[in-house]
């Protein structure tokens, strides 16, 4: 299959969809981790936040709580399986010796940038929607019928945003990382408390306004915020704030992950 696919892509691009359908073919050889033990996760936050704990939650815009919830756990979904994806394939290519092999490879800087990207995105678009079917599930059950997005093109953008930004990000940490205990340490002092403090589990509106402040000085916040916007016309900044930053931040892991990729191919990998 491979090799009858890459006999209709014209040269230039080769190397870039190959690198990319290996990335994804790496996840998928292993679907029961990558896909399908976060939808168990985000089932469990559905079932013990939104269902059963949601009832005695009131909202001042008057939403669910499960409503509320739920475009909180797809973009949390994104983010986490987008970073995990590119940072894994970096890190564990270090110890097989698949990074010198690029070296050596027609591979430029560029299509390993986005060929990790996009292997990361489809990863992370993947078990966001799946978190999102779930999701649909508990509501219908719920409220008898499904929460229709109220702009799906922006629900798009914003699932593309963050996936592609965190792929780099992990990029980045990955080439930083010397080892696996470096990557588990960004993850769970960096990546958990920025996705937990972003806005998927409360809304700005029940915070101290001192909290209120420093939370919107996390870039996270307006990726949730974006989706929660897109799926319920309602979030706690506006979308065109939400949608400003995101780029923002999307540019500047762009810059950070193609500086240090530059700097990796001019020293040993």
């Amino acid at each position: 299959m491979g090799r009858n696919l890459n006999m209709n892509i014209s040269p230039q691009f080769r190397p870039f969809i190959t690198l990319y359908y290996r990335e994804v073919r790496r996840f998928m050889k292993v679907i029961v981790q990558t896909i399908f033990a976060p939808i168990v996760s985000s089932g469990l936050y559905l079932l013990i936040f939104g269902v059963s704990l949601g009832k005695s939650i009131q909202l001042q815009n008057g939403l669910s709580y499960l409503a509320f919830l739920i475009p909180g756990l797809v973009m949390m979904s994104v983010l986490n399986n987008a970073f995990q994806n590119a940072s894994s394939s970096i890190v564990s290519g270090k110890f097989s010796g698949d990074l010198e092999d690029w070296r050596t490879s027609p591979l430029n800087i560029y299509a390993i940038l986005w060929a990790l990207a996009f292997g990361g995105l489809t990863r992370g678009v993947i078990v966001g929607l799946i978190t999102l079917c779930v999701g649909e599930a508990f509501y219908f059950t719920m409220n008898g019928h499904l929460l229709v997005p109220e702009n799906a093109g922006l629900l798009f953008t914003f699932l593309l945003i963050g996936g592609l930004s965190f792929s780099m990000f992990g990029i980045s940490v990955a080439f930083w990382a010397k080892t696996f205990d470096h990557m588990s340490g960004v993850g769970s002092f960096v990546i958990l408390p920025l996705i937990y403090l972003g806005g998927v589990f409360f809304s700005l509106e029940g915070l101290h306004p001192f909290w209120q402040t420093l939370s919107k000085g996390n870039p996270l916040l307006y990726f949730i915020n974006g989706v929660r916007y897109s799926m319920l016309g309602v979030s706690d900044v506006s979308p065109q704030v939400a949608l400003t930053v995101s780029i923002g931040a999307l540019l500047v892991v762009h810059f950070i992950a193609l500086r240090i990729l530059k700097k990796a191919s001019y020293a040993r990998w």
